[in-house]
This record gives structure tokens, C-alpha cells and sequence, in this order.
């Protein structure tokens, strides 16, 4: 523990479990500990939760005798995940606003905003691992966040603390309970980051107006109706409307659409089937948390969070799979090696 004693973090503390314990594992260890709550946008047709979130990270500094600070990142928020978002949908993309909030505002803003007040360290809540400056995947595959987490570089690493990377959510709970900390049984928050449950694209429909367009299924044919090709997204099976079916007719897929035309074609066999699927992908963007991947050696890449990790080289900015894979526009594709995050980049 004496390592530690001097030593001064700042931890985001979100008014969440995760981030209460992770504050609670730094304090028993020894490092100076500061909780500071992360105060961001939010638009006016949504319920205001940022303030309840507020009161449960005071009241969790409370509990652990640690100094509170509220960190103002409502403006940067805004530009650079908010107004971003929409940008993306807009153009017919599929952004990932998580990953756009975590490389801009809990470690670009909230970085800064430690620093300024003397920090030595930032941590969050995370379930990912930090080992000597590089990042690798949570002992919890089930709440393996590196994904979220991959546009973080070394020179960012060497300042961050991830508490939880070696825990279960099972064993934080427990740890939160034996600790009696306010959120304790509090429930994880879901939809956009930092913006609670709310779902995507009822968030977007307050930007982007409706647009009534066809489905088309692969020869053509009009077979449906939707809302909006922009709001839809590849591989998605919802969302639509199928008014010509036949008595056998299984789920649907979208396998293209056309943001221009306002169409989307839906298909009842898999992507891959249907002819939607590539075996390459050319990345922008690209951000490498350490040296950059060798080319021609084998690695294991993710196109979404929770998705699986698919065998795959990378020659200069593009991505190689073994067998075809559907992604599209706007995602990111992350690189592992074993369970080391190596970086990744936004599809073309």
C-alpha cells in the first residue's frame, strides 16, 4: 500500500456500482482519492437523470470520506458525441457514440480537468485491464469493455487506472454490498453513454425526420415500408415493415440500403448468404494503442461490442477476414492480439 500513499486519482464517478467500487478498491489501496462526477449534456425531451446520478456520487464520496468535484464537459459532450451522432446517422452511417464519449470526454475532457487540479492519475469503472500500458481485455468476458476503449493510445494508458479489470460483475456487487456503498443495488444504465436509457434511434427521430421508404427484397420488388432508411443499420431484423409475405417466409434481414433513395433491401437468408457479407474492409481513423500490427500475421478482430472475435490480417488500412463478414459504414473494427486490444479504426 505505501506505493501508493501520495499519489492522487481522480475517479469519474458516475453514480453507478461499477464506479463506486472501483473508488472504494483505490482508497483501500492507498492513493489519494477524489471523486469527481462527470456533469454532460442533455436535450430537453428526455427525463433530467444527470441530477439523481449526481446525488448518488456525492453521496458515495460521502461514505468513502473522499472529496467531491463535479467536472463540467456539458459543451464538449454535445459536439463531440451528440451533435456527432446525428452527423453520422445523417450521412448514412452506423456510428458508436460509447466509443467517440470515452476517447473524448472520460479521458480527454475529464483528463484535463484532473490535471488542472493537481492529479497524478485518472479511474474509472471499466471492465478492462491496464498492464503496463497496454490494454487488454477484462477477466469478465461478459463485461469486457476494451472495445469501447480502443482509441485510448499508450501515452493515455500511462496515466489511467481500470480497478475492476480483474473482477467479475458478480464479485463487484458483493464487494459493494459487504461495503454498504449507496448504489450498491443500484441497476446498470443503458442506451447512449452518459445519456441513460435511452434508445438510439427514438433519440435521433427528435433530429431526423421520418421518411416513409420502400423494402425491397433482392430482385427489386417492393415488399414494405419503413420509417427511415438513415435511422437502419445492415444485419438489422427490425425496424420495418413486411406487408408481402408468403406462408413460409422467415425473418428478415437488411442487407443494403440506400440513404439517398430512402430504401433498404431485406433478405430471408443470412448476410453472408444473401451476397451482403465482405471479406475486406478499409479503415479511417486509425488508432494504434501501441506499435502497429504486423502485416500478414494473423489477429482476431471485433466489428461490435459483444461480437465475436474473427480471424484476420491487415495490410496497411485494411482489414482481412478469413471469411466474409457483415459491417457497415461508420462502425469500428478493433484488433487483438490474444487478449490484447492492439487499436482499430472507423469502416470506410
Amino acid at each position: 500500500m505505501a506505493k501508493h500513499i501520495g499519489k492522487k486519482v481522480f475517479v469519474g464517478l458516475s453514480g453507478g456500482v461499477d464506479s463506486s467500487v472501483a473508488a472504494l478498491l483505490l482508497k483501500n489501496e492507498g492513493y489519494d482519492v477524489v471523486g469527481v462526477f462527470i456533469r454532460t449534456w442533455q436535450p430537453d425531451f428526455i427525463e433530467c437523470s444527470f441530477r439523481a446520478d449526481r446525488l448518488d456520487a456525492m453521496r458515495v464520496a460521502a461514505h468513502l470520506d473522499i472529496p467531491f468535484l463535479e467536472c463540467d464537459a456539458e459543451a464538449e459532450y454535445k459536439s463531440a458525441v451528440a451533435d456527432y451522432l446525428v452527423s453520422e446517422y445523417k450521412a448514412g452511417r452506423t456510428p458508436n457514440p460509447d466509443i467517440m464519449c470515452n476517447r473524448e470526454i472520460k479521458f480527454g475532457v475529464f483528463w484535463q480537468f484532473a490535471k488542472d487540479h493537481g492529479a497524478d492519475l485518472i479511474a474509472t469503472g471499466h471492465y478492462a485491464r491496464n498492464e503496463e500500458r497496454k490494454l487488454k481485455r477484462a477477466a469478465d468476458p461478459a463485461k469486457d469493455q476494451a472495445y469501447f476503449l480502443y482509441r485510448l493510445t499508450s501515452d493515455d494508458l500511462a496515466h489511467v487506472l481500470f480497478p475492476l479489470g480483474c473482477m467479475k460483475k458478480t464479485e463487484v456487487r458483493k464487494l459493494a454490498e459487504k461495503s454498504k456503498l449507496p448504489t450498491a443495488e443500484k441497476k446498470d444504465s443503458q442506451g447512449i453513454c452518459m445519456l441513460g436509457d435511452l434508445d438510439i434511434k427514438e433519440f435521433l427521430a427528435h433530429y431526423i425526420p421520418e421518411a416513409r421508404g420502400d423494402v425491397l427484397n433482392t430482385e427489386g420488388e417492393i415488399v414494405g415500408y419503413h420509417q427511415g432508411a438513415v435511422y437502419l443499420t445492415l444485419g438489422e431484423r427490425h425496424g420495418f415493415t413486411v406487408t408481402k409475405k408468403t406462408p413460409n417466409d422467415e425473418r428478415y434481414y437488411i442487407v443494403a440500403k440506400d440513404t439517398e433513395k430512402n430504401t433498404i433491401t431485406v433478405s430471408n437468408a443470412a448476410p453472408a448468404a444473401a451476397g451482403a457479407a465482405r471479406s475486406s474492409y478499409t479503415l479511417k481513423n486509425l488508432t494504434w494503442v501501441g506499435a502497429v500490427p504486423q502485416e500478414e500475421k494473423t489477429y482476431t478482430a471485433q466489428i461490435r461490442y459483444h461480437g465475436e472475435y474473427l480471424p484476420c490480417i491487415i495490410k496497411d488500412t485494411e482489414v482481412i477476414f478469413e471469411t466474409p463478414v457483415l459491417a457497415a459504414s461508420g462502425q469500428s473494427i478493433v484488433l487483438y492480439d490474444g487478449d490484447t486490444c492492439l487499436g482499430g479504426g472507423i469502416i470506410h
